[in-house]
């Protein structure tokens, strides 16, 4: 049978789906339910569900950004967005994300039954039956909309690393605000600029550093805490190797123009 999940912060929504659909009729069960976005996601990552019913208007969750993470991370996995947020331009934003119904509160029984038909149509083209052992796995990580769901977490991840890169930023910070895995994160990243996580966080902190240097009251020291740097030595190495130069040879070449 079809495993479905549930997200949505309002019990009665989740009690009624539950309980008004006969879930046998289309070969599927529910699996489990969540109030939030992200027990919702840590569900998913565990449950593996074939099917899953959510709200994009949660506390503590970026609707768009679960989808993206849903569609990138879990491309067999179908998704039918139930929401009273009445805005025409984010269902289209979320349908390109990988949304294959976008439905808006209160839905009636005939939209639903539509909804789950027309998922349940597309996991059988994907060859899935139900069974615990058919999943296809990264082999079908190249669908339709994989391309558009990892641009948008690259992006967004790109964004707070440029937002916090002061801070003592990681990379599973970074994931969790993007709702992926440190695992998928890391990939995504490789894939989409060529370099690492770490790379890229030293390249966006060495970059306002250059700037910094243009003042010759602050000393390396200063320039280096500033861009979230913990130790001066780490600095001094990683400013010399994408800069070719010293922190201070470069200071003297900018101010000496």
């Amino acid at each position: 049978m079809y495993k479905v999940m549930l997200v949505d912060d309002e019990p009665i929504i989740v009690e009624g789906l539950s309980r008004s659909i006969s879930w046998e009729k289309w070969n599927c069960r529910v699996v489990a339910a969540a109030n939030d976005g992200l027990e919702g996601k840590t569900l998913i990552e565990e449950k593996r569900p074939d099917i899953v019913f959510m709200d994009i208007c949660m506390p503590e969750m970026d609707g768009l950004s679960m989808i993206a993470a849903i569609n990138s991370e879990f491309p067999d996995m179908e998704v039918c967005v139930l929401t009273g947020y009445r805005d025409f331009e984010y269902a289209k934003e979320a349908i390109r994300l990988g949304v294959t119904r976008f439905l808006l509160k209160p839905s009636n029984m005939e939209e639903l039954e539509e909804a789950i038909g027309v998922m349940c149509k597309n996991l059988k083209k994907k060859g899935i039956t139900g069974e615990e052992d058919d999943r296809q796995g990264e082999a079908s990580a190249e669908r339709e909309h994989e391309s558009a769901s990892s641009s948008f977490i690259v992006k967004n991840a790109l964004r707070y690393i440029e937002e916090n890169y002061t801070q003592k930023l990681t990379l599973g910070e970074v994931a969790e605000k993007t709702y992926v895995s440190q695992w998928h994160l890391s990939k995504l990243l490789n894939r989409h600029t060529g370099q690492s996580f770490s790379d890229i966080l030293n390249h966006v902190r060495i970059e306002h550093a250059k700037e910094l240097l243009k003042d010759p009251s602050l000393r390396i020291g200063d320039v280096s805490e500033r861009v979230g740097f913990l130790d001066l030595a780490h600095f001094s190495r990683v400013f010399k190797k994408q800069e070719g130069v010293s922190a201070n040879e470069y200071r003297n070449r900018v101010l000496g123009r």
